[in-house]
């Protein structure tokens, strides 16, 4: 066999110079699987790239491109990114064969064997997840998980293809990128993190955030760029003693520095409530040692003390997950330093393998075989996966949700009263630890000590406690527990428990029921049953027999439901009010079936254009986000409350697009009018003589804008404040912004979202 593919020469399929960009790519993947590829594997490989080369011949990319680019890139990420072998690249390369082709499983178990076939069996499978209405969605999610019990790659391989796909985003169309960014955001860049794989990770949320927000984007890259040479020579003064001390202890070792994603910049700009130039981590020195696996742990705390004899630490900033590894397997010293210049630096101290397995994550860990302890952290990951998927209910949006809690979330370690180490995801309660040791530990628990102190069931625990569980045979799960505990593995055990409890109050109340309406003379039929429940307000039979028998409705009740019966008639008076009512909180968004959404939909044409003539349409502007005329937007429909329309960078965004993306419009700014809109901005500053009169000025009588409020509070020499507004578009907002920012005393002007 050639080591050389051949392209047919299929002038309707490709150009020239397409061929010869085949070809590049396919070497270049060679090039990257060369470190560990034999001859044997180069073979499959040409094999694997020939059949998807033939299979996806006819087809392109929805930017024009030849299919196949997509393969070959998804098994370099597979490889260069992830750090998988041959197996996987051949996944890779015919991922999307058995989907998209003529070709079936049956021929790919044929060409390429079991093990093969099973694993893009289960690529397959998953491939059109969130494509539909939210429960296929989450039903999807939930068979991926399923699969990932089988073979982890099939999920490695998925993100690999989710990556490909984000950095592709552009050739398609608004309304499908938001969608895809924003389940993005909601499922693939936790489950990267989850499992590991940072820079995946990051660059996943930096592709979103283009996609969502691309003003705030592109605004923070080019501040990265502009600063970029300053960074450089500031790294190289701050590294030079590091790098001189660490020779002199004969250390093998490289010192790099990396600057933050822009995300992951955003993020901390939010979360502060600062500017750009305020983050003062938008990178971080990480030095990593060439040691032998016995001398790891000591050589990182070496070189922690050469770092601190050199530049003072902030003892606070200490983070040790050498000692005790992140569940995902990360392992790094961190700790803060104060340099020079006098600004706060983060050093990274790791060996090379830690590092490896903090770029590549559980794929470095099966280069390093088991842990210590006789299990991998994969392994460990896993069977929480599968002791979920067990105890889960059917709502399966509620199983992500507990998913993404539990096992997307960092870590507390608290200890049992022998010492037994145990983690559990941060806000866990005493009554989650107790689920954690066992069932019967948690539905028997009456309260707990913690460093021998007694406290409640819903007492959140720290790092570091020590937990004894009290507990008496008597004692049995409540409803209120739900609201105590945060893992899923408590919650589904506490649900499973008070089914068992419902069970029994339903048979015996409907037993209490037969014997009362045979006091009243009534046939205990089904006819009399659900002119019941309606009366009293209910949902099922079943809800009607529980109450019974919690005694909630007594004999009064029922005497009264005969009396307000048309006697001529047997049917009920519908003018009275139901006795009881439902105590289930109203939801925002109802899940009602699909058909009245559908019926929502058809009403209203695929486009929204907010503004001039479209006052016919039932739409209000969302609260949760203020979106003014020009701000990119989307109309969410509703079945109570229309359509609402929302900014496409909005807190609530993330959820909606990924979760009820069939219920999204498109939707369009075109008014002229000049209407006002309520918005906010926020401001901080130093608090001098004459400065809240400065700033009302600007808005009041520069810009005749009118304030709706004003909430402005000084302490110790500074003032923050809030001011709620009415604007005519984001660019009168913008220059207003402009304006305030060169107030004199004024550090930060920022727009804020949600009405105060």
């Amino acid at each position: 066999m050639s080591t050389q593919p051949v392209i047919k020469n299929k002038a309707s399929f490709y150009t020239e110079e397409e061929r010869k960009e085949i070809l590049k790519r396919y070497r270049k993947l060679l090039v990257l699987c060369k470190p560990t590829m034999k001859v044997e594997d180069r073979k499959r490989i040409r094999k694997a790239f020939d059949f998807a080369l033939s299979a996806h011949e006819n087809h392109r990319r929805k930017s024009g491109e030849p299919y196949i680019y997509h393969p070959i890139s998804v098994a370099q990420i597979v490889v260069e990114d992830i750090g998988l072998g041959v197996t996987s690249v051949i996944c890779s390369l015919i991922h999307d064969v058995a989907e998209d082709t003529d070709f079936t499983l049956s021929d790919i178990e044929e060409y390429f064997g079991v093990e093969i076939a099973r694993i893009i069996d289960g690529l397959t499978k998953i491939s059109d997840i969130f494509d539909q209405a939210d429960y296929i969605q989450a039903e999807n999610f939930r068979k991926m998980l399923l699969t990932l019990s089988d073979d982890v790659r099939v999920i490695l391989i998925k993100l690999a293809d989710r990556l490909h796909n984000m950095r592709t985003i552009d050739a398609l169309p608004p309304k499908k990128q938001l969608k895809v960014a924003n389940e993005t955001l909601y499922l693939f860049a936790p489950l990267a993190h989850r499992l590991g794989f940072y820079a995946i990770k990051s660059e996943l949320e930096d592709l979103a955030l283009r996609t969502t927000d691309p003003e705030i984007y592109f605004t923070i890259s080019q501040k990265l760029i502009d600063t970029a040479e300053e960074r450089k020579k500031f790294i190289q003064r701050f590294n030079f003693p590091i790098r001189r001390a660490l020779k002199q202890h004969n250390f093998d070792f490289e010192v790099v520095g990396r600057t933050k994603s822009v995300s992951a910049i955003w993020s901390k700009m939010q979360k502060k409530e600062i500017p750009f130039e305020e983050v003062y981590d938008i990178f971080a020195i990480r030095i990593i040692l060439n040691s032998p696996e016995e001398r790891e742990k000591a050589d990182c705390w070496r070189a922690y003390s050469i770092v601190t004899d050199i530049y003072r630490p902030n003892p606070d900033r200490l983070r040790d997950w050498i000692s005790t590894p992140k569940a995902n397997g990360y392992e790094s010293l961190h700790t803060t330093v104060m340099s020079n210049d006098g600004s706060w630096v983060e050093v990274q101290i790791r060996t090379k393998r830690m590092d490896e397995i903090a770029e590549k994550g559980y794929a470095a860990h099966w280069k390093y075989k088991e842990s210590k302890a006789g299990e991998s952290g994969i392994d460990k990951w896993l069977k929480r996966i599968r002791e979920i998927l067990k105890t889960s209910e059917k709502d399966a949006l509620d199983f992500i949700d507990d998913f993404k809690l539990n096992l997307f979330s960092d870590e507390i370690f608290v200890f049992t009263p022998k010492g037994e180490l145990r983690t559990l995801p941060i806000g866990s309660t005493t009554l989650d630890f107790a689920y954690s040791i066992h069932t019967q530990v948690g539905n028997n628990c009456l309260g707990a000590k913690v460093s021998h102190k007694l406290v409640p069931l819903n007492h959140k625990l720290n790092s570091g406690d020590q937990v004894e569980i009290i507990t008496s045979e008597k004692q049995k799960p409540k409803s209120d527990w739900i609201n105590y505990v945060t893992t899923a593995r408590a919650k589904g055990k506490i649900k499973t428990a008070l089914k068992e409890q419902r069970k029994k109050f339903v048979e015996e109340g409907r037993k209490i029921l037969k014997r009362k309406l045979k006091q009243l003379k009534i046939s205990a039929n089904q006819n009399h049953i659900n002119q019941m429940v309606k009366y009293f307000g209910l949902k099922t039979h079943l809800d009607l027999y529980f109450e019974v028998a919690r005694g909630n409705i007594t004999i009064k009740e029922l005497k009264n439901f005969v009396s307000d019966t048309d006697k001529s008639t047997g049917f009920l008076s519908y003018l009275k009010k139901p006795f009881y009512k439902s105590k289930e909180p109203e939801k925002l968004y109802f899940d009602k079936e699909d058909d009245v959404i559908r019926q929502q939909l058809k009403k209203h044409p695929d486009t929204l254009l907010i503004g001039d003539g479209m006052e016919n349409l039932n739409f209000t502007l969302s609260t949760c986000c203020n979106p003014i005329p020009g701000d990119d937007v989307f109309g969410f429909i509703t079945i109570s409350e229309g359509i609402k329309i929302h900014r496409n960078n909005c807190p609530n965004a993330i959820q909606l697009l990924s979760k009820y993306a069939y219920r999204v419009v498109k939707a369009k700014w075109i008014t002229k009018k000049s209407i006002a809109f309520l918005s906010g901005i926020s401001i901080k500053g130093i608090d001098e003589i004459g400065i809240v009169n400065n700033i009302t000025n600007i808005i009041s009588k520069e810009h005749n804008l009118n304030i709706r409020s004003i909430d402005i509070e000084s302490n110790a020499g500074t003032f923050q404040g809030t001011v709620m507004l009415y604007v005519r578009d984001t660019q009168h907002l913008k220059t207003l912004i402009r304006k305030l920012s060169k107030v004199k005393g004024v550090r930060s002007v920022t727009r804020i979202t949600k009405d105060r």
